[in-house]
């Protein structure tokens, strides 16, 4: 949906974008230098990696994976904005970059603070452990540029923009990406099976990830209209609904995890799993400590999105 962002006022228009003609001016542009680094990072990150077989186990899959993505992705929107393809692209144009850079700067970060300390650390001093560590700066470089362009191309007062580019819309892509970083955590089901409500979490966790992550589509695709409710209402609603799912569960999980009234297990020792370190593994009581956390961390985000959504105001024209 295009808007107009004039302080907290948000106006939706119809008016459609101007053609974008291609050009290889747009690589001398500040935008194009800082997308050519995002590029040039991910390549060299892949590829320092790729040469000495560094990328056993989830973790260091993960990392390659980020790793390769953001790089074919961000060669795609070049090729595009070089060939002048923007109104020919499936997806919003107004939206789609700036999502696509918020989500790269996540899985860069966390494929900077992931693949040093559950891969990096644990190898013996060498060539392998010099090309591994050298991929890790890359892509820490990378992530900054990829945070850079978010900054640089977020909504401002007086623009013509798109949701994606103003804050809830920024939020909207942090909340799916954290939900997705829990439902990793809680990917072993002896964490909450039998528990009504652990259970219920889970459920939180799932169902505000599918709302956010509707709410990203309907946007990368230019179908907000197809709602049967206004936006900004549903976005409101969306995002009230949100603040008071994770609020029980900002309750329930440390309750039923960490209270021995409840068979919870309140100290790291009290958990076997944990005796038993590998490098490539997280114990039970780690990931429960882990998703406890990020439910808060997600729960803050959900009353920043709503506190910016009762703020804006649509206007159609």
């Amino acid at each position: 949906m295009p808007v107009s962002v004039t302080r907290t006022t948000i106006t939706t228009t119809t008016t459609s974008s101007s053609t974008t003609v291609g050009s290889p001016r747009a690589l001398t542009q500040p935008l194009g230098l800082l997308r050519l680094l995002q590029l040039t990072c991910t390549c060299v990150a892949f590829s320092l990696v790729a040469s000495v077989g560094a990328w056993t186990g989830p973790m260091g899959n993960w990392s390659m994976f980020t790793w390769c993505f953001c790089f074919a992705v961000t060669l795609v929107i070049l090729i595009v904005e070089l060939g002048g393809l923007q109104t020919h692209f499936p997806l919003s144009w107004r939206n789609f970059p700036i999502t696509y850079a918020c989500y790269a700067a996540l899985f860069c970060l966390s494929s900077s603070i992931i693949y040093p300390t559950t891969y990096v650390q644990f190898m013996s001093h060498g060539r392998t452990r010099d090309h591994a560590i050298a991929a890790t700066t890359f892509s820490c470089i990378a992530c900054l540029a990829y945070a850079t362009e978010v900054a640089w191309t977020r909504a401002r007062p007086g623009e013509i923009t798109g949701y994606m580019a103003t804050v809830p819309g920024l939020l909207k892509v942090f909340e799916t990406f954290v939900a997705c970083i829990i439902f990793a955590f809680i990917s072993e089901p002896s964490l909450y099976q039998h528990k009504p409500a652990l259970e219920w979490c889970v459920a939180v966790y799932a169902i505000c990830f599918i709302l956010a992550a509707v709410t990203i589509l309907l946007n990368l695709g230019d179908c907000t209209n197809m709602l049967p409710i206004p936006f900004p209402t549903f976005l409101s609603g969306l995002a009230l609904l949100s603040v008071l799912f994770y609020a029980t569960a900002i309750v329930l999980w440390p309750l039923y995890q960490f209270d021995q009234r409840y068979n919870g297990q309140p100290r790291r020792s009290m958990d076997s799993s944990c005796a038993y370190t590998h490098p490539h593994s997280v114990c039970f009581w780690d990931r429960r400590l882990a998703v406890a956390i990020l439910t808060g961390v997600n729960l803050l985000a959900y009353v920043s999105d709503l506190v910016y959504s009762t703020r804006l105001v649509f206007v159609k024209v």
